[in-house]
């Protein structure tokens, strides 16, 4: 039996961060580039009063440091000699990095114990809440547990859908169908899977095989260059998983669809269809009736229910003649 991908912990460091984050969250580094290679190891943030007031038993040192508005007021308020006694603690933390938001100046004391803890100081003009609720979410993306599965994943009529199957079988077909017929495609192939707080599946491509296909015969195609940048899409959540498979392998085929299947990642069970697969039968079309099919099912509308209670109410109205 074939072992299973198993997620894998990203490893965020505070050059990641910036490399990643800083234009969105307006970061702008403060003195020399020191301390980019600390790993950040939680995917929240941390704003030090009470360790500024000296109690740092419980300090969150393993969290990106922000000073706001009621930090730096503090910290203004202190004689220079004071200012060092009270950061000093919290740079001797080894702590990830320090933001200062609302673009306030940063106290001489702060950059010279940042110099000797080699630590990265950064200013963003944003409002101190502000600031952490956008980080906070873009760290929980970060930290998110992530792996990798072998398929491709289009969107299909809003649906994302991660197409599976054997090497062979025509899941590079099937998707340069779906793509022909106006639908974008997510990745090729190898699709990189990640679980958003256990609740989501969000699917992105690798970024060396971003916006390209590889097709037997025709090799590598840029997909965004043939068809338009509206055949692409960066990212798109797991709705539908559907497995490819050769007519032949197949014992048995359901030909009603009242049997529901799943297909389980990281513990999230997403509804899953097989199709059989042989030649001239056209899988780009199948898999496009699958996704508005499984849309129609998440508006609560099951077709082959609807007929099966139709199929039974008749045989029943039979039996009373």
């Amino acid at each position: 039996m074939k072992k299973r991908p198993q997620p894998r912990k990203s490893v965020v460091t505070v050059r990641h961060f910036i490399e990643q984050h800083g234009k969105a969250l307006h970061l702008e580094h403060v003195g020399a580039e020191r301390g980019f290679d600390r790993v950040i190891r939680e995917p929240t943030i941390n704003r030090p009063g009470l360790a500024l007031a000296g109690h740092t038993k419980f300090f969150a040192r393993h969290r990106i440091q922000v000073l706001g508005k009621a930090e730096m007021a503090y910290i203004r308020s202190l004689p220079t000699d004071e200012m060092g006694e009270r950061l000093g603690p919290i740079c001797q933390k080894s702590v990830p990095c320090i933001v200062i938001a609302r673009s306030e100046t940063v106290p001489r004391p702060l950059m010279e114990l940042a110099a000797k803890n080699d630590i990265a100081i950064f200013r963003t003009p944003m409002i101190t809440m502000r600031f952490i609720n956008a980080a906070t979410i873009l760290l929980e993306l970060d930290f998110a547990p992530t792996l990798t599965e072998h398929g491709s994943t289009m969107e299909i009529h809003g649906m994302g859908v991660l197409i599976r199957g054997s090497s062979g079988v025509g899941k590079s077909e099937c998707v340069l169908g779906l793509i022909e017929r106006g639908y974008s495609l997510v990745s090729d192939d190898v699709t990189i899977i990640k679980s958003i707080e256990g609740r989501d599946l969000v699917c992105s491509a690798p970024a060396l095989t971003r916006d390209h296909i590889e097709v037997r015969g025709l090799g590598i195609i840029n997909v965004a260059a043939i068809f338009g940048i509206g055949s692409i899409r960066r990212e798109k959540r797991l709705e539908l998983v559907v497995t490819l498979r050769d007519w032949d392998e197949i014992e048995t085929v359901d030909r009603i669809g009242i049997e529901t299947d799943t297909y389980e990642i990281m513990g999230i069970h997403i509804p899953h269809i097989t199709i059989p697969v042989r030649q001239g039968r056209d899988v780009a079309r199948l898999v496009e009736v699958a996704a508005l099919d499984q849309k129609l099912k998440s508006f609560g509308q099951n077709s082959a229910m609807e007929f099966n209670k139709r199929l039974i109410s008749a045989m029943n109205f039979t039996q009373k003649q």
